[in-house]
């Protein structure tokens, strides 16, 4: 029985269950209380708005569990470390990893509850897999002095193989034929007639590799089942990965809109009350981050962002 009661508490509250009137307690059930911060008041690098070169991580930050701690644990050190040596923020983004995306999560929404990284809090999942995770986040570490060159070197023969495997699939057509036909078919596919791609083979979801293993006469002999599952996801989900890439896009334009910290919300005209009292505590670096706030709708980003145009024309004038 989960309890974080007294000892002799829990005793007496055993022994007035019946049949455990004696009953003797071994080992006595605990729970661990600690304390923590307003992740709201910590920037993305983790380091404290209010304390310069504090940095937290971990439940300390609200958040729950090991992996997440880890997490933390490692972007606030890369930041800690790089405050020291005068290098500059290091800030992983929401489309790069689940580590961007708990962060952000963290000191954009606040929490109530202690915070678990799942998958469905992402809006880039499909983009977040974990087969392309050193696609996504090798260059990054070589960049920051984590991945030692041999790593790397491994990561770039990988990269290679799989961009030379993508372009062998998008440029090599096969013939009909009977055989081919009879897969197609026994797949509940139409047949074909004419010569037809590797590439739009694939795209048909019952599709394999292993279908296309004899017809295949150039398929290289030493692919691994790695890069033939990491080309077979790149070509059937193309369509909806091109799609993520552009509501990436769209919000990189967001983030480089930036919002000066001590900007006052309640001069900005329009703003409903709980934008200004949201965008006030979280203090948004940026309008992306603006936009990811609970209770801050899109009539509101509308308004901050004409706000910010007309500030920073009007500074410009008064420099000229």
């Amino acid at each position: 029985m989960s309890s974080s009661l007294p000892f002799d508490v829990q005793l007496k509250m055993y022994r007035t269950i019946e049949g455990l009137e004696r009953v003797e307690i071994m080992r006595a059930a605990y729970a661990i209380e600690y304390d923590c911060c307003d992740p709201l008041s910590l920037f993305a690098t983790l380091e404290s708005k209010q304390i310069k070169g504090l940095y937290g991580a971990g439940q300390f930050n609200g958040s729950s569990g090991y992996e997440e701690a880890a997490a933390q644990g490692l972007i606030a050190g890369i930041n800690a470390a790089f405050s020291i040596i005068g290098r500059g923020e290091f800030i992983l983004t929401r489309d790069s990893s689940y580590i961007g995306t708990l962060i952000d999560d963290l000191v954009t929404k606040g929490v109530d509850d202690p915070y678990r990284m799942l998958t469905s809090r992402s809006e880039y999942r499909l983009l977040l897999r974990q087969d392309n995770a050193d696609r996504r986040l090798s260059e990054i570490g070589r960049e920051i002095g984590l991945l030692s060159e041999h790593k790397y070197a491994i990561y770039l023969a990988k990269k290679q193989c799989l961009e030379q495997e993508l372009c062998r699939v998008k440029h090599t057509t096969i013939g009909a034929s009977t055989q081919l036909n009879e897969m197609l078919i026994s797949k509940n596919l139409e047949p074909i007639s004419s010569a037809i791609s590797l590439e739009q083979l694939l795209k048909r979801p019952p599709v394999t590799y292993d279908d296309l293993k004899e017809m295949d006469i150039t398929r290289p002999d030493r692919l691994t089942k790695e890069i033939i599952s990491r080309v077979e996801v790149e070509i059937k989900y193309e369509g909806y990965i091109a799609r993520q890439l552009k509501q990436v896009a769209k919000l990189k334009k967001l983030e480089k809109t930036e919002i000066p910290y001590d900007i006052d919300y309640m001069a900005v005209i329009s703003l409903s009350l709980e934008a200004v009292d949201k965008l006030t505590r979280v203090k948004p670096k940026s309008i992306g981050q603006a936009s990811r706030i609970s209770g801050v709708n899109p009539a509101d980003i509308a308004v901050l962002t004409v706000y910010l145009k007309k500030h920073r024309a009007g500074g410009r004038q008064t420099d000229e």
